[in-house]
């Protein structure tokens, strides 16, 4: 069975995350995507700390395709520098591991 994670994305906007967790979707670079209106966060930038509000999406897909998802994101993101984290998913329901992996093309 393929190796499925979960990618963690923050962007400034909420809309624009939602609509390019629904492009990434359609092009099935990802399974869903569990977006989440605010969050704040504090981070240095520059030399300086910043603490500011933003959105956070948890997208579901393949391993393999998380390459095109940083490109992707780093072609369109609002930042110049945005956040893509990959984290593995170990272990979970058999079944749903199935849907994400149905529901994502090949790599």
């Amino acid at each position: 069975m393929d190796e499925v994670c979960e990618v963690i994305i923050t962007a400034p906007d909420p809309d624009w995350l939602t609509d390019f967790t629904h492009r990434l979707i359609l092009d099935r670079l990802c399974a869903s995507g569990h977006n989440i209106a605010e969050i704040e966060t504090t981070y240095r930038w520059r030399g300086r700390v910043h603490r500011k509000t933003e959105a956070r999406v948890a997208l579901r897909t393949r391993c393999g395709l998380v390459p095109q998802i940083v490109e992707r994101t780093k072609r369109e993101h609002p930042y110049e520098v945005p956040s893509v984290v990959a984290v593995p998913m170990t272990d979970g329901n058999p079944e749903y591991i199935r849907w994400i992996i149905d529901e994502t093309r090949t790599p």
